[in-house]
Parts: structure tokens; sequence; C-alpha cells
């Protein structure tokens, strides 16, 4: 089984600057989140699962951009 895979709500384990995130992208060791802030790419090891306010505030964040902006975020 493959750790936070594509469309898992994730954190950074070391800090909370990048708020919390959505994968969008799995390489190998590598995941493409969707953090509140901006895209990135991180190391499996440094992402731990959302809680659930996270994933709350993750798709929130999702839907109200979905509305703006329309397309799939």
């Amino acid at each position: 089984m493959t750790a936070h895979g594509v469309g898992a709500y994730v954190a950074h384990t070391g800090t909370d600057v990048y708020g919390p995130g959505k994968v969008i992208g799995v390489d190998g060791e590598w995941r493409r989140v969707r953090f509140v802030y901006f895209v990135a790419t991180i190391a499996v090891r440094d992402l731990r699962t959302a809680s659930a306010q996270e994933e709350e505030e993750v798709a929130a964040w999702l839907m109200e951009k979905a509305v703006r902006h329309g397309g799939s975020w």
C-alpha cells in the first residue's frame, strides 16, 4: 500500500508554514501536494496524515476555489 496516495489529506511533519494540503501526485517516495498556500513536492517521510480539522480546512478551501474559479482544484 502506498502511504499518502493521491487524494489523501496531509500536513508537513516539521512545520505548519505550508498549512495542510491534499496529495495531487505520487512519484516514488515523493508527493506533489496542493497546500493551502502553494503546491510543493515533499518526501513522503516528511508528511503526516492531516487531522480532521485540517482536512475540513483544506476541503473548504478547495471548494471555495472551485466555486470562485471553476475547474478541479
